[in-house]
């Protein structure tokens, strides 16, 4: 299958890591953002990876130019905002006319999507929406699933709690056929809102509930969260373990670390302590430091004595003691 992945947001919520690295190159333990996500399809369901993108472009061209991949990895540009089905409609002619997969851009998953795609050819019809159970529904897509026949009936965008028809919500990877592009209007539109909510009406849309782990890595919480995923799931090529956390190569601890990653050749000195953070690579943290769920970006060096809470620290920033 092609794979088309929606990355067109700005990353505004983990500024400003994202005014110099646009958020799917993002690394997260030792690859970026975009890998982990397309790395839940098999390499045998890949084709190519159409990256449906409108900020940093020439950054993703270049570092997917430079990152060998077993499969082909195009850029397509959206000189506009499309939302999701002009996204996904925008990159139309690069699909080669078969079934095809979208994913949200920042999910880091359990999803068999070999699975997903073997029901989706059993049930028919023209979609199927990846879903998952939550507390709270109110935030999301709502489906109103039925297991025996593996229909969506109703769909509904971020209804309020009391209205929405049940616990299960888009998670935000979808099976679809190319028929879909007849149903979709010119110009910017919304898939979930504009096409999914009709499509449902009809039979066409289908539901694949799954267990497991579901991550929108968008937010500073959930980017650590994402990453302690990735680290307890083992979704990683290099470095190694100690204890919860990860360390990159050549990084050295002569401190506490606890459910947290820490970047290529980067020191945490003596004394220091740190918990639910991301330290990129070649970092510097102070002896005695105290950092608690932040973000320290690529060649920071915090001072000694710091102590943070919650902080993002931009890329090569150097604190004041």
């Amino acid at each position: 299958m092609d794979v088309v992945v929606l990355a067109g947001g700005f990353g505004s919520r983990l500024r400003p890591w994202t005014e110099s690295i646009p958020k799917p190159l993002l690394p997260i333990l030792d690859k970026s953002m975009i890998e982990h996500v397309v790395e839940i399809l098999p390499e045998s369901l890949v084709d190519r990876v159409l990256i449906a993108a409108g900020y940093g472009i020439e950054k993703m061209r270049s570092h997917f130019a430079n990152t060998p991949l077993p499969y082909e990895v195009k850029i397509i540009e959206e000189t506009e905002p499309l939302g999701t089905g002009g996204a996904i409609a925008n990159c139309k002619p690069h699909l080669s006319g078969g079934t095809f997969c979208v994913i949200n851009g920042d999910l880091i998953t359990s999803l068999r999507v070999e699975e997903m795609l073997d029901f989706h050819r059993s049930n028919g019809g023209i979609a199927t929406i990846a879903l998952w159970e939550v507390e709270d529904p109110s935030r999301f897509g709502v489906a109103d699933f039925r297991q025996e026949s593996g229909k969506i009936m109703r769909f509904q965008e971020k209804p309020p709690i009391e209205e929405a028809y049940s616990n299960l919500i888009n998670a935000g990877t979808y099976i679809i056929e190319p028929e879909i592009f007849n149903l979709m209007p010119n110009g910017a539109h919304s898939i979930e809102r504009d096409i999914y909510e009709d499509l449902a009406e009809t039979g066409g849309l289908n539901g694949f509930p799954y267990e497991g782990w579901f991550v929108d890595a968008g937010t500073p919480g959930s980017f650590i969260e994402a990453t302690q995923v990735c680290i307890s799931e083992s979704r990683f090529s290099s470095g190694t373990v100690q204890g919860d956390s990860w360390f990159g190569k050549n990084s050295e601890n002569l401190g506490m670390v606890s459910r947290s990653s820490v970047g290529s050749s980067s020191v945490i000195s003596e004394g220091a302590t740190i918990t639910d953070s991301v330290i990129l690579d070649n970092v510097e943290i102070g002896a005695g430091s105290v950092l608690d769920g932040c973000l320290i970006g690529n060649g920071v060096s915090v001072p000694e004595g710091t102590v943070m809470s919650g902080k993002i620290v931009d890329h090569a920033s150097l604190l004041d003691d």
